[in-house]
This record gives structure tokens, C-alpha cells and sequence, in this order.
């Protein structure tokens, strides 16, 4: 008995250090004082990090996937949170095929949902020359985890708790404000925090649907590498992974990581 155990703990460790290991050593490469990404870093210095944050274009690209990953969260739990109400409470016939349309884009290869987008905006409205194409297209992938979460928190809510609020003399409107919506909260507010921090890190959906003259971080990394091989690109990944890190810890500090359970 004890030999499976620490072979369990072992290996769970050894897929641990596995996940952990790519963050880590670009988080060493990000503090490298030399003029190269390396690891094992030269020695210690934070100047690619005051290399990203002077530079103009990395700072653009990072408001500009700040801007569009708050606007595809809100958009996403706004379409939704409603979308969940009706899929859990109200649908009898054909949920599956309802259930299926909404998770299709994290269902299929995200980069045919890319090109099918940019075929779609190519064909009706002659191209992306603006950012809505590329903010319709965050919205589409960040849905179903909106969708999923809201769906998660209706059915740990009995229904019987919105039917003692309608028989006291409640309406629609106000039984769903004062007693739905607080109830569901986790699942609304991890729902718009997934949905951010998968907007924040897509490539596939910004390196087609982008207008011309702008790009997400992802994007911008991806073309520096291109040209330039130092720790400033390591150094913008780092921040990317403290960001992400920084909202996955505020949600199980205040709602617990069981909220994302499917």
C-alpha cells in the first residue's frame, strides 16, 4: 500500500515539475544579463524588464489584448449568463444540439474557427480593417467557458429557491436579481475571468482577424522573435504568466477553484 502511494505521489509530482519547468526557466531567461535568451541565465539583472515596459510596442499590444479581453469577458458573460438561464431552467427539447452549437468553438480546432471567421468577415463586410471582427472572434472562443461556469453554479442552485421567491410575490426580473444572480455569482464572475485570460493569450484568433497596424502581445512576441532573440520577449512572457497567475489565485481566494468545475 505505501509503495503505491509514493509511486502515485511521485509521479503526480513528476507531471507537476513537467508543467512547471517551461515557466520557470523562462522566468530565469527573462533575468538573464546577458544580451541573448539562455539558460542558465549569465547572472541576474531586470533590464529586459524595463526593456518591455519602455518599449511602444509592447506596450501597445499589451492594452490593446487588456482592452479586448475585458470587452470579449463582459460581451461573453453578458450572452452567457442568459444563455445558461435558458439552457438550464427553460429548454426541454433539443439541449443537446443547443449544448453542442455553444461549446462548438472549443470543441473544433480553433484555428479552422479562425479561418471560418475571416472567410465570414472577408466575404460580408470586404475585410478587418476595424477591431470588431477581432473582438466578435474572442467573444466566439471565450463563450462556452461563460456558458459553462454559469451553467455549473445553476445546477448546484435548487430551482425550488427562484419558485419560494416567485410564490412570495416576486416577478421575473426581481426574482432573478435578488435571488438568482447572487446565488450564481461565482459561476458569472469565473466565467468573465476565464474568458479574459483566454482572450488575453489567443493567437489563432488574432494573428487572422487582426486590422492592420495593431496586434495583440501574443502576436507581438511571436514577431520579435522573429527578428530578435533577447530577454525582453522572456520578459513579456513572464508578466503574461504573472497576470494569468494573479487571476486564477483571486478566484479560488474568494470563490474557491471549485467554481470552474464542469
Amino acid at each position: 500500500m505505501r509503495v503505491r502511494r509514493f509511486a502515485l505521489v511521485g509521479s503526480v509530482s513528476m507531471v507537476y515539475v513537467f508543467l512547471a519547468l517551461p515557466t520557470v526557466i523562462v522566468l530565469f531567461a527573462s533575468m538573464n544579463a546577458g544580451e541573448y535568451l539562455a539558460f542558465p541565465p549569465a547572472g541576474f539583472s531586470l533590464r529586459w524588464y524595463r526593456s518591455f515596459l519602455g518599449s511602444s510596442q509592447f506596450m501597445d499590444a499589451f492594452w490593446l489584448s487588456v482592452r479586448i479581453g475585458i470587452a470579449a469577458a463582459l460581451l461573453a458573460t453578458l450572452i452567457g449568463t442568459p444563455a445558461a438561464i435558458f439552457y438550464v431552467r427553460f429548454l426541454r427539447t433539443g439541449r443537446e444540439e443547443f449544448r453542442f452549437a455553444i461549446l462548438s468553438p472549443i470543441l473544433l480546432p480553433e484555428v479552422l474557427t479562425a479561418i471560418a471567421l475571416l472567410f465570414f468577415f472577408n466575404q460580408v463586410f470586404g475585410g478587418t480593417q476595424t477591431l470588431a471582427p477581432l473582438l466578435i472572434g474572442h467573444v466566439v472562443i471565450t463563450l462556452p467557458f461563460a456558458f459553462l461556469t454559469v451553467t455549473s453554479a445553476l445546477y448546484n442552485m435548487p430551482a425550488s429557491v427562484e419558485e419560494a421567491a416567485r410564490s412570495l410575490g416576486a416577478g421575473p426580473w426581481k426574482s432573478f436579481v435578488k435571488i438568482t444572480l447572487p446565488l450564481i455569482r461565482s459561476g458569472v464572475i469565473t466565467g468573465a475571468v476565464l474568458a479574459f485570460i483566454m482572450s488575453f493569450d489567443n493567437v489563432n484568433i488574432s494573428l487572422l482577424l487582426k486590422a492592420v497596424g495593431t496586434t495583440t502581445l501574443p502576436i507581438q512576441l511571436f514577431d520579435y522573435l522573429r527578428y530578435d532573440f533577447d530577454p525582453t520577449a522572456a520578459a513579456a512572457s513572464t508578466i503574461s504568466v504573472a497576470l494569468t497567475m494573479t487571476l486564477l489565485v483571486v478566484i479560488d481566494r474568494i470563490y474557491g477553484l471549485w467554481a470552474v468545475r464542469f
